[in-house]
């Protein structure tokens, strides 16, 4: 197994969609999870390379620690080359407000995290690898 840490989200920080993710937008679904995430590649629900061991908010944002089951793949390969680093969610806003700069989101439903070549939050990064 391949070990790595990040932030899959940003608080505060408008994304490439315009969103922001608001402190405590995931506490519900944390609460509310039963067993872990899956540790997607791309988004891909056909291609999971592993799950996330810890998820929690943070001042920052969600952080996130998660392991790529096969640290022979490409997809660990690409990471540990930092060919790519970027981290991603899949989501559902719960409860969402519009203003002039966007979309503010303070109830998110989280289904999945993804290792990703272009994160839509730019700050969105592995920071720590391990194996």
């Amino acid at each position: 197994m391949m070990r790595f840490a990040g932030y899959a989200a940003l608080f505060g920080r408008p994304d490439g969609a315009r969103d922001t993710i608001l402190p405590g937008a995931f506490t519900r679904s944390i609460s509310e999870r039963r067993g872990p995430l899956p540790l997607y590649w791309q988004h891909r629900a056909d291609q999971r390379i592993g799950w996330v061991e810890q998820v929690a908010e943070d001042a920052r944002g969600l952080r996130v620690v998660a392991t790529i089951d096969n640290p022979d793949s490409r997809a660990a390969a690409m990471l540990r080359g930092r060919a790519v680093d970027g981290l991603s969610f899949g989501y559902r806003a719960r409860r969402a407000r519009h203003d002039a700069d966007g979309r503010k989101l303070d109830d998110v439903e989280i289904f999945e995290i993804s290792l990703v070549s272009h994160p839509l939050q730019h700050g969105a990064r592995v920071h720590l690898i391990a194996g």
